[in-house]
């Protein structure tokens, strides 16, 4: 099955949707040093401004512009004061929606990914967890508002060429709404990073 680049459409829709969609589908970052491929296995999924949640539930900022513009681009944060994580904008226009790319597997150029993380003794490491994930693709503050339909962008997303079983469960390390079942993962892969409850999490009704 040919594997297809993953178009505006695709993106236009509830990050909740989107977000087990993308399980399976190949992520690949081009640069000088060669590209890296990588096949996503888990997802979480940000509803904009009706999720407490998001970045973009208190509206928009210079931070989050991004979020609040056309589907299809990418969402690039810094977090911790050491690391960027990565999320494709989802829905229309404005409706701030975005799916959090939160681990993966190397299926192209492991050799480039290790490079970038040579303390990473075993394969299925080196894109566990949504920093983890930049740091093996080589994704970074640069990359923010990327087009991922565009085809002269160095990153884009393609289909996997079939389909995989899915999972779904709690956010990790969210403090609100953190009972809501919008993280997703493909079970029994090794790359899909270990849940963690916030310790300042609340139950909402």
């Amino acid at each position: 099955m040919a594997r297809r680049r993953l178009t505006r459409a695709f993106f236009e829709r509830s990050p909740v949707d989107v977000a087990p969609d993308l399980l399976g589908t190949l992520l690949t970052t081009v640069s000088p040093e060669g590209p890296v491929t990588l096949r996503i296995t888990e997802t979480e999924a940000y509803c904009g401004q009706d999720d407490p949640a998001s970045h973009a539930y208190r509206g928009p900022s210079p931070r989050n512009e991004v979020m609040f513009g056309p589907a299809g681009h990418l969402y690039v944060y810094f977090t911790y004061g050491m690391h960027y994580c990565a999320n494709t904008v989802c829905g229309p226009d404005g409706a701030a929606g975005g799916v959090l790319l939160r681990a993966a597997e190397v299926v192209e150029n492991e050799a480039l990914a290790r490079a970038r993380r040579p303390k990473v003794a075993q394969a299925r490491g080196l894109a566990r967890g949504p920093a983890c994930l930049t740091l093996a693709a080589g994704i970074g503050r640069d990359d923010l508002g990327t087009d991922l339909c565009s085809a002269r962008s160095r990153i884009y997303l393609r289909s996997g060429g079939h389909d995989v079983p899915i999972e779904a469960g709690p956010r990790v390390g969210v403090s609100r709404a953190a009972e809501v079942p919008w993280r997703f993962w493909i079970p029994g892969d090794p790359t899909v990073s270990a849940y963690k409850r916030s310790p300042r999490a609340t139950i909402e009704s």
